[in-house]
């Protein structure tokens, strides 16, 4: 079986709406971080002690997800359908080939270790 990884960058205001509809349709396992960066939003100004300091990085989540060929297409539209508020920032989904995965505590591997 191939296997894919999903690192999905969403707004942190996002992440247990797409937990929750990932969970609905059977995608359980992940890893969350909390992350800062800016592609076409730019970040932003914010005044602080009266002089106005350029913010260029702002904060998302990353979700990081293993999981089957098959789930793939899956999992992209419920992130997306949830994700999306239709405004800059909402963020992107990258997709990548998984060689390998070892599960550390049983040593199973690929498919049973995910």
């Amino acid at each position: 079986m191939n296997m894919k990884k999903i690192e999905a960058i969403i707004k942190p205001f996002k992440l247990d709406d797409v937990r929750e509809a990932l969970s609905e349709v059977g995608i359980n396992g992940m890893t969350v971080s909390e992350v800062k960066g800016f592609g076409r939003q730019k970040g932003h100004t914010e005044l602080y002690r009266g002089a106005e300091y350029m913010v260029d990085f702002l904060p998302k989540v990353k979700l990081d997800i293993i999981l089957a060929d098959d789930d793939v297409e899956r999992a992209i539209d419920v992130i997306v359908k949830t994700a999306q508020t239709g405004k800059i920032g909402d963020g992107k989904i990258f997709v990548t080939d998984v060689e390998r995965v070892v599960r550390i505590r049983t040593a199973e591997e690929d498919e049973d270790a995910i």
